[in-house]
Order: structure tokens, then sequence, then C-alpha cells
């Protein structure tokens, strides 16, 4: 199973770390001290299991563990009981209490693997499975949000040093996030995205027109680079058009 942790106290993520390590078929796949930080690796389906803390900042366990696939699982570790009703409320798998030994641990692993068992095949997909499911929506933080986008309605992913400004159809402003344009690319399918500038990531279904060298969307003039002219003109021409 592919692990990771989530935790903002870093000497409990590290147990929980150590924990993964030493436990035969598990992997781990990265410590997180906020749910922001974890959120590409989780929404991909590159992870099955997430040791999650509840009271962190941003936003807490108990709110992200609604945002996880169904075909991720959740342990809770905390040090509050006061959660347990509401933890198990979002489905998770086990919720145990800091300090957490290694024998707790390992019970919680166990009980994941039931869930597993039990649900069947659909409930583990494999990697190539996840790849070829498509994603709806992209989830991003700006300004100490998460924003949740339907992937549909975006038009235009714009590059900006070490941001990306999202623009949303229906939305009266971009949406700022601290992410590389590449990151976005990656998450965003290829039958439907294209990058026409290093700069611009363009909705194949919302361009409007297109002259010599930009494209049309809504109020928005982008470039098209001659760097990916080709790969444009390829685009245009498979559409039977004239490039």
């Amino acid at each position: 199973m592919r692990c990771c942790v989530i935790d903002d106290e870093p000497l409990a993520g590290k147990l929980i770390a150590s924990y993964i390590e030493r436990t035969p078929d598990l992997e781990l796949c990265g410590v997180f001290q906020s749910a922001s930080e974890a959120i590409k690796y989780i929404l991909d389906g590159s992870i099955d299991t997430i040791f999650l803390d509840i009271e962190m900042p941003q936003i807490n366990g108990l709110e992200f563990a609604k945002l996880v696939p169904p075909s991720c699982s959740v342990v809770f570790t905390t040090a509050y009981e006061r959660y347990a009703v509401q933890g198990f409320k979002v489905d998770a798998v086990d919720y145990l209490l800091k300090p957490v030994s290694y024998s707790e641990f390992l019970d919680a692993v166990a009980r994941v693997r039931r869930k597993a068992v039990a649900a069947g095949p659909a409930a583990v997909p494999d990697a190539s499975a996840q790849t070829a499911k498509k994603r709806e929506f992209l989830l991003v933080k700006s300004e100490y949000r998460l924003i949740q986008i339907r992937i549909s309605d975006i038009s235009i992913v714009e590059g900006l040093k070490d941001y990306v400004k999202i623009h949303v159809a229906g939305m009266p402003k971009p949406v700022l996030t601290l992410m590389s344009l590449r990151s976005v690319e990656q998450a965003l399918p290829t039958e439907d995205f294209i990058r026409v500038h290093r700069s611009y990531i363009v909705n194949k279904r919302r361009i409007s027109v297109i002259e010599r060298n930009h494209i049309i969307i809504a109020d928005h003039a982008v470039p098209v680079s001659d760097s990916y002219r080709q790969q444009f003109n390829e685009y245009i021409e498979s559409l039977g058009l004239d490039s």
C-alpha cells in the first residue's frame, strides 16, 4: 500500500513515517505538515492510505477527509478523543490517539486491508486504472483557501513565474495559486487541453476564434508561440480544417 502522513507536528509525523518504513508491503510516499501540501498527491490517485492529523492550520483533517477519493483510506491520528464520532462519520477506517504505538498502527493497517478485501478489486484500483479515470475537479490553494474548480470550466491557464493564473468560466476573477504551469498541465486531460505557449494552456472546447498567431477565448487573446505552433496546427488538422 502506498501511504502518506499529514501532520503539522513534525515529531508525530516522523513517528508514523518510521512505522510505515518498517512494515512490509507498505510504501512511504510522503510526509506533509499541511493538507494543502499533500493535495496533488492525494487527488491523482497515487496514495492508497493517509495517516491524517485532525487539528491542522488552513484546513483540518475532518474537512480534508471529505475531499479524499473513495479509493483512498483514511486513518486519523490525533491527540483528542472528542473528534472520534466525527471521524467515523467521514468514513475513516480507524482513529488512533497519540502517542500511537506500533501495535496500534499495525491494527489500523490490518483494518485498511480488510476493508479493501471486503470491497473487492474496485476499491483498490491499480495505477493504470487511476490514470485512465478522468478527473472532474482540480483542487488548488489560493489566499489560504482551498478552491475546487470544475476542469471543464477552465478556459485558460496562464503561467506567471512562481504562480499560475487559472481563468474559469463564470468566475469574475481568475484564481491565483502558487503552482508551476507544468504541474497544472500534468493534472489536465490532454484530450481537452493543449499548451500553445510556454506561459499558456488553453481549453480546446472553449476556443471561439483562431486568427494568425492568436487564439480568442471569451475576451482573451492568447498567443501561439513558434515552439508550440506545430503541435497546435496538428490539432487543427485533426478537426479537418486547413491550418
